[in-house]
């Protein structure tokens, strides 16, 4: 028995919009299952929609001390990442990264 190429498109079609009232009911349950929490904990969407407190400042990082500065403009560079344009400028005019120490 072989099957009409439009009783399979009727199909994909009955499956679409099982599929898609599946999607509905499941969003439609989490909304639900979302404001029963928010209310059992006095929550608002402004405190779920929120940041995380733990990840905001990110206490476990340290701001790192300088150990190079600048004596003409007072900028400081801490050793870290790419070398700014003050410093890179004067160690190509012949000064040494140890006149610039902190």
């Amino acid at each position: 028995m072989t099957v009409s190429l439009a009783d399979l498109i009727a199909l994909k079609e009955a499956l679409e919009r099982q599929i898609q009232a599946a999607k509905n009911t499941a969003k439609a349950d989490a909304i639900a299952q979302v404001r029963k929490l928010m209310a059992e904990h006095g929550l608002t969407a402004v405190e779920v929609a929120a940041k995380s407190p733990s990840k905001a400042g990110a206490p476990g990082r340290k701001k790192v001390a300088a150990k190079y500065r600048d004596p003409v403009s007072g900028a400081t560079w801490t050793g870290r990442g790419l070398k700014p344009k003050w410093l890179s400028a004067a160690l190509a005019a012949g000064k040494s990264l140890g006149d610039f120490a902190i």
